[in-house]
């Protein structure tokens, strides 16, 4: 009876009564080559950046039968593995990509698994491609591997840096949370131009609306830190002189109010054209408002024959002068609100 060979691995199988006197040979073969290639067997294969291909000898050594097979040459291209889909050998293979470009191990059509330069992967034929032979890892410490854009899926877990650490460490939420609670500490303002609460945007703290309508000044000894004072307006009241806390009035905000004026002298040309004594004449001196009669500001009037013209309030130097009222009054209000943008403001209190 033939010998036979093991679908995977092309061991050589024996048939009854064969191979009289060859058993030893054939048995040293299968165990001491064969399967200790396909346990722990290194090799080499190289990769011209085309396709080539793993070969599977039956009962004699193979490349493709190796554990561990490193790739060498230029690289690129695509490295196929024995057998054809659905009957492909299913077998492990730790694949090292020893070359400068991408590789592909793949069943020959199917589309198999890229294998980055200088990488090292487990792959595992199934019959119908090469696939990942792994996905996952419960713990694994790697104190100075150094892994090429890995995916991590799940919720994986790191260290926390201690806080202020700058280099290129990995930062956890906790890291990240813990420097962000630094930087907005209990009594922190938080400025936005949207409503939502800081605690939702930061995830941590109790933060309050804070004051509403009002601006934010530095502190200093006139004005302590948490002190409120100020208004929006300012109205002319009681006696002023012509400014409110610094800010001056216009005509329109001033109150109600006349000038008291000294009247100028009137003497005619000609005597005789005028046999009115003086006391014929009247002069009506108008501040503030018309009257009912219709004078303008600042206007007088000498009646009779004689002309009109304005006088103007005397005043010492500057033009400065005070006004005096009577009774109560009250002026336009005048904002002093600066230009402005307005935002939602919050204050940490836990």
């Amino acid at each position: 009876m033939s010998s036979t060979y093991s679908t995977n691995l092309a061991l050589e199988l024996m048939g009854a009564g064969d191979q009289a006197g060859n058993w030893g040979s054939t048995t040293n073969t299968n165990l001491g080559t064969l399967i200790e290639q396909a346990i722990s067997g290194y090799t080499t294969q190289a990769c011209t950046g085309g396709t080539d291909t793993l070969t599977m000898t039956n009962g004699a050594s193979a490349t493709a039968r190796n554990m561990f097979i490193e790739l060498t040459g230029t690289g690129g291209g695509t490295l196929v593995v024995p057998g054809t889909s659905p009957n492909a050998n299913k077998k492990l293979y730790f694949i090292y990509n020893n070359t400068s470009s991408a590789i592909t191990v793949k069943v020959s059509g199917q589309t198999g698994v890229s294998v980055p330069a200088a990488a090292k992967i487990v792959l595992v034929s199934n019959g119908t491609d090469i696939i990942t032979a792994t996905n996952y890892m419960a713990s694994a410490t790697l104190p100075s591997a150094t892994l090429s854009s890995p995916t991590m899926t799940g919720t994986p877990i790191a260290p926390t840096a201690s806080p202020g650490t700058n280099t290129t460490q990995i930062a956890t939420t906790a890291f990240v949370t813990a420097g962000l609670a630094a930087a907005y500490p209990v009594g922190a303002i938080f400025l936005s131009t949207v409503s939502t609460n800081p605690s939702t945007l930061l995830g941590f703290g109790t933060w309050v609306a804070y004051g509403s309508g009002r601006v934010l000044i530095s502190q200093d000894a006139t004005y302590p830190a948490g002190t409120t004072g100020g208004a929006a307006t300012v109205s002319a009241s009681g006696s002023v002189s012509g400014t409110v806390g610094g800010t001056s009035l216009t005509e329109a905000q001033m109150p109600k109010h006349y000038h008291q004026m000294a009247g100028p002298e009137f003497y005619p040309q000609d005597a005789s054209s005028y046999p009115q004594n003086f006391t014929g004449f009247w002069r009506n001196f108008f501040g503030g408002t018309p009257d009912d009669s219709g004078q303008a500001y600042g206007t007088f009037s000498t009646g009779g024959s004689a002309s009109s013209g304005s006088q103007n309030t005397g005043t010492s130097n500057g033009n400065s002068h005070d006004h005096s009222f009577s009774g109560s009054f009250t002026g336009s209000a005048t904002s002093v609100v600066q230009p402005y943008i307005s935002v939602y403001m919050w204050n940490r209190t836990a």
